[in-house]
């Protein structure tokens, strides 16, 4: 067995293989994984992180099997070379759920591994990996009535990996709010929230009497005006400096963010670190996310 030292492998969502080649330094490249010694608190474009990755020689399906067994129990296939092989590999291993989930959800208190076969007789694998859902793919038990669009799939994932979220009377404020369905997700928690948007939601507000809604544009909403605010949640699509400028004005009044950041050019990406070095917050590629970032900010949660 060959440990590689000092370096991570990095599975870059679908389609934004460009994002994750721009931030790091690609030693090995597998279709969507690549092996780098960029750290990971400098990686923001991967849908899962191989946190431990090892290459070992194997002659056999069985003997791969049992080797990946004796090492733990739940392990995710990666496919990349060999690939009929290494579903035959995959199914000699425990089974793992892949069923959608239905949230809320608890994550799974045991580390889930990651494999790939590079060649018949090669094995690139990590016991443990940033993600607790196979390749970094959280798919939900989806809900056809209620959300205006699929949009609420984001919240969802993000707080199934916080495993937190606001609680019954928090104060919330949603800008960028429309059609509604971050809203929907919000106001079925039982919280007080305003959403703002000059554009109306597509929700029947009768039916959420906890729902607040404000026509107005999100960039003239002050603290002074609403007061402070338990969870500040933002979908807009805003250029992120705006988005960045605008936080400033809450960030002694409100202790909670949740903001999605948009890029629609890559010359907006340098405010990537901008948002990273603010304290206590966090950034994730969600399986949800497509082109886009979501930027955490918690009081009290490490992740």
């Amino acid at each position: 067995m060959r440990e590689i030292k000092d370096s991570f492998a990095y599975l870059s969502p679908i389609g934004l293989e460009h994002k994750l080649e721009s931030e790091i330094e690609v030693l090995e490249k597998f279709d969507r994984l690549y092996l780098s010694k960029t750290e990971p608190k400098d990686v923001f474009w991967a849908q899962n992180i191989w946190l431990e990755p090892k290459i070992v020689k194997i002659s056999s399906i069985n003997e791969a099997a049992r080797f990946l067994r004796s090492l733990q129990k739940n392990w995710a296939l990666f496919p990349y070379k060999s690939v009929r092989r290494s579903m035959l590999i995959s199914a000699e291993l425990p089974k793992i759920f892949k069923q959608p989930i239905i949230f809320p959800t608890i994550l799974p208190p045991i580390d889930l591994g990651s494999f790939t076969l590079l060649d018949d007789e090669t094995l690139l694998f990590s016991q443990k990996c940033s993600s607790k859902f196979p390749n970094g793919e959280v798919v939900f038990q989806g809900q056809k009535i209620g959300p205006p669009s699929r949009a609420y799939l984001k919240l969802w994932e993000v707080f199934t990996i916080l495993q937190t979220m606001p609680k019954k009377n928090d104060r919330c404020l949603e800008v960028g709010a429309s059609p509604g369905s971050w809203s929907y997700v919000l106001a079925n928690l039982g919280v007080n929230l305003t959403s703002v948007d000059k554009a109306p939601l597509e929700l029947d507000l009768k039916k959420y009497p906890n729902i607040t809604f404000l026509k107005k544009d999100f960039f003239s909403i002050t603290p002074k005006e609403m007061g402070r605010q338990d969870w500040i949640f933002s979908d807009v699509i805003v250029y992120p400096e705006k988005l960045f400028e605008w936080l400033e004005l809450w960030k002694n009044d409100c202790d909670n963010f949740i903001c999605t950041l948009k890029f629609q050019k890559d010359e907006h990406d340098f405010m990537i670190k901008n948002f990273a070095k603010i304290e206590n917050s966090f950034i994730y590629h969600l399986f949800h996310n497509k082109h886009e970032l979501t930027w955490v900010k918690l009081k009290n949660v490490q992740s």
